[in-house]
């Protein structure tokens, strides 16, 4: 016990020591005295922080409640009514995540300057300038105190209180003695904030600016084709009637004059009033560039988007029961985004899975009659319009239908410092389409669903007491609204079906959302929402499985209406869950936990070959370059699979994007040496069937004419020549995938001694575990689920980090070696708390009034 309390305290030790820089800036450092007192300082976290025994009280409870945790430290909570059992809720993700709570819904509030000071600004100033915590506060302002999203949102609120006032100054959270803060109170509006956050992360991804400048830079047409809205490649969510992919490799127009009419409208958008650089203050540029911006600090979520999940029919299951698999990708923090529950009381509800620290729930999970996951849908669910105003300095008004209408609502934003000073002021303006900013010399309004939102958490009240898969899915679309998801589920009579839901908008004259809309109109704003009959959906396929991995959702030719653009797809992982299910008639479980870590990848099956016939082509042609040739037969001699011991893929990723460095010169403007856009890779698909596209010509080279293997043989040269210097000689020191680019959960304020090790894994960018490694954190399967649905259902999980948020607990890490070797853990589901053995509890809580 003492060397784990020492090694605890080296731990939170060498986590102080990186704070400061990455989280405060130049900020002074606490007091050492406080922070290793042995009292009240830092030795308190390494204590043990889950009792085998303990009793607390929630004041608004209407009976007790009984709390059992197994040996994987998940809380199965038994209680006498569905409000007790979310106040329970509240208090054992307090009990665990009690700074992250915090941390989740001051993202969605704008207000993590209160926190950890100054060095949050753009990203409150971001979230303010979206209008997210507006949108909070008026679902709050309007609901019915009385109903019943109000009363769940405020049992929860009482769970996280009752344990948050019970804490002593000793028991606070490291990261509150580091911040020399303290936790705030939990109000209902804080989950509201943490969903519009969630909507942020999986439905904020405009692309109108990188059209707008790849029109300015080729032309209407070809940009238009290179931002298609349709991938070349069709495997959709909605199973197409032919059960095999659907190819269009069609040539891509060659680029084209510039477009001066959007070069001026470019030029606009990005120059000042008075003729410098715009800051980034609109959320149309926040989202191109806030992403690879200086400003960014800890706190700022980068975002990559890629969930996989599936289910496999009884027709096509070894035991003749339905199967079904998720496992959504997001942002790999500790802790993690996920806390493992499971609730029970009886006659009303029995559902386990995982919870979102913040909001009353399970958002992935089972009950005994069905199982669910999710993938998001990539739809685009935001558009701008650009506005008259009647001052371009202070605006009271814009121009609708040839009368000056008054704003909406003119609200002034203040950021305040950890001491509560005012250091920053913005001013947001409101249209009757959403929030207006200044983007250059333009101003620019938003029409945005997520803000539109707010009754999620209803469907979800209603669904898991539903007593089908049907019954669960025509819940969830009667109250949600954003962020898009892909909604699989199967039930234990098994049923399969998905369902796109949310709701997804129809633009006037069936436009693309891509363009910027003359906001001086009505008839430019959105004419209503697809019908729930419209989404995208299968239940029962003829093919005898669902898949759902980030691409179309439904293939051109069935329904053209527009969801989103190619763009916002993933083609890749789709292919390979659909190759692997319909080779197998006879699922199982334990193959389809395999499949989560599975490392191959079609598109390497795709681009590796071309690869390497364009060197073999440039060899023989008399390309005497020796770095060509070891490129070359690396690459040849590489499998395609994305093992942590091959040493091919580094080679190939790296070769993948110098081509993209060297293809897309014609989205270079003049005078700068970098492209502003890149079309998606699907359009590089396209191009290698069309070896003299002009599209191959790097127009930076003045003496030679680039064709297909030229360039793809360039690249190749450059990414060996890149990786040498990087790594050292491949003969030497071999490039091993584990080595070169490891998973590494990161500390939410990225505090690298409260970070995970970097940890190899199978798994890379287009396999079905596509882990990516940046500077600021990573990416990959937060949460991996396999249940078969027996008449008890059999439930399989595991996420990177642990139960605990306590980075000195034995419970912070202890699930990422299992993870990481794509390992599932057994999930208990006990009825009742005398079915939990008690070998297989580790502590016991007892909650009273």
């Amino acid at each position: 016990m003492a060397r784990k309390l020492g090694t605890g305290l080296a731990l939170l030790a060498l986590g102080l020591g990186t704070t400061w820089i990455g989280v405060r800036g130049a900020g002074p450092v606490p007091p050492l005295n406080a922070l290793l007192s042995p009292s009240t300082g830092l030795w308190v976290n390494t204590l043990n922080d889950l009792p085998t025994e303990a009793n607390a009280r929630i004041a608004s409870l209407g009976a007790d409640v009984d709390i059992r945790y197994d040996h994987r430290s998940v809380p199965h909570i038994f209680a006498s009514n569905d409000l007790d059992a979310v106040r329970a809720l509240g208090y054992v993700v307090a009990r665990d995540r009690l700074f992250q709570l915090e941390v989740q819904s001051r993202a969605g509030e704008g207000t993590l300057t209160e926190l950890v000071g100054e060095v949050a600004l753009p990203a409150d100033r971001e979230t303010r300038q979206l209008g997210m915590p507006r949108s909070a506060e008026q679902r709050m302002t309007t609901m019915d105190t009385s109903g019943t999203l109000f009363r769940v949102l405020a049992a929860y609120a009482d769970g996280i209180n009752a344990y948050r006032t019970s804490l002593s100054t000793a028991q606070l959270p490291v990261e509150y003695k580091l911040l020399q803060k303290t936790p705030r109170e939990w109000l209902p509006v804080h989950s509201m904030h943490l969903l519009n956050r969630m909507g942020y992360t999986l439905a904020h991804s405009p692309l109108e600016l990188d059209f707008l400048r790849a029109r300015a830079l080729v032309g209407d047409s070809a940009a238009r084709a290179m931002w298609d809205a349709s991938s070349p490649i069709q495997e959709p969510i909605q199973p197409a009637p032919r059960n095999v992919p659907r190819e269009d490799m069609g040539r891509l127009p060659a680029p084209g004059a510039p477009d001066t009419a959007a070069a001026r409208l470019v030029a606009a958008l990005l120059d000042g009033p008075d003729g410098s650089a715009a800051r980034r203050s609109s959320p149309l540029q926040w989202a191109r560039d806030g992403q690879n911006s200086e400003e960014r600090f800890a706190l700022q979520q980068e975002r990559a988007f890629a969930s996989n999940n599936w289910a496999v029919s009884p027709s096509r299951s070894a035991t003749g029961k339905a199967l079904l698999a998720g496992d959504p990708h997001l942002e790999l923090t500790l802790p993690s985004i996920w806390f493992e529950v499971h609730l029970v009381v009886p006659g009303v509800m029995d559902v386990g899975g995982v919870t979102i620290p913040g909001l009353p729930g399970v958002t992935i999970g089972y009950t005994r009659a069905f199982a669910w996951s999710f993938t998001n849908t990539g739809a685009d669910v935001m558009d701008f319009w650009r506005e008259s105003v009647d001052n371009a300095d202070r605006p009271t008004s814009y121009l609708l239908d040839g009368k000056q209408e008054p704003l909406v609502d003119t609200r002034v934003e203040q950021y305040r410092n950890q001491s509560g000073r005012v250091f920053a002021t913005d001013t947001v303006y409101y249209t009757h389409r959403g929030p207006m900013s200044r983007q250059g010399r333009e101003w620019l309004s938003m029409r945005w669903t997520v803000l539109e939102a707010g009754n999620e958490l209803l469907g979800f009240y209603a669904g898991l007491r539903a007593p089908t898969a049907q019954g669960f899915l025509d819940s969830l679309a009667v109250y949600y609204t954003a962020p898009a998801q892909n909604m699989i589920v199967a039930d234990t009579a098994g049923t399969i079906a998905i369902r796109s839901t949310g709701r997804h908008p129809i633009r006037a004259n069936r436009a693309r959302g891509l363009d910027l809309f003359d906001g001086t109109t009505r008839a430019s704003d959105w004419m209503g929402f697809r019908a729930v009959s419209q989404y995208p959906q299968s239940v029962n396929p003829a093919q005898g499985f669902l898949a759902s991995a980030n691409q179309e959702p439904i293939d051109p030719t069935l329904d053209s209406l527009y969801l989103g653009v190619d763009a916002h797809y993933e083609i890749w992982r789709a292919l390979q869950i659909n190759r692997l299910l319909r080779s197998d008639s006879s699922m199982t479980a334990d193959v389809m936990r395999s499949y989560h870590t599975n490392p191959g990848s079609v598109r390497a099956d795709h681009f590796a070959p071309a690869l390497v016939q364009a060197a073999s082509r440039r060899i023989a042609a008399g390309d005497t370059s020796s770095s060509l040739k070891s490129a070359h037969d690396m690459i040849a001699a590489w499998d395609r699979r994305y093992t942590k011991d091959n040493t091919g893929s580094r080679l190939f990723e790296t070769t993948m994007s110098r081509t993209a460095a060297l293809l897309w010169d014609e989205f270079i403007p003049s005078g700068q040496s970098a492209t502003v856009v890149r079309p998606s890779e699907s359009r590089v698909l396209q191009l290698l069937n069309d070896s003299a596209s002009r599209w191959w010509d790097d127009r930076r080279t003045t003496d030679v004419v680039e064709d297909r293997d030229r360039l793809l043989s360039r690249a190749l040269v450059a990414a060996y020549d890149t990786l040498v210097t990087q790594f050292g000689n491949p003969q030497q020191t071999p490039w091993t995938w584990g080595r070169v680019a490891p998973a590494r959960p990161r500390h939410l304020l990225r505090l690298d001694g409260f970070s995970a090790p970097p940890t190899p894994i199978d798994g890379g960018r287009g396999t079905l575990n596509p882990s990516v490694g940046s500077q600021y954190g990573n990416f990959g399967a937060s949460w991996r689920m396999v249940v078969e649905l027996t008449t008890s259902p059999s439930v399989q999980g595991v996420y990177p980090g642990g139960q605990s948020g306590n980075p000195a607990s034995p419970r912070y890490l202890d699930r990422l070696p299992k993870w990481a070797n794509g390992t599932l853990d057994t999930v208990l589901v006990p009825r009742t708390a005398d079915e939990l053995p008690a070998t297989r509890t580790r502590a016991t809580l007892r909650l009273t009034r």
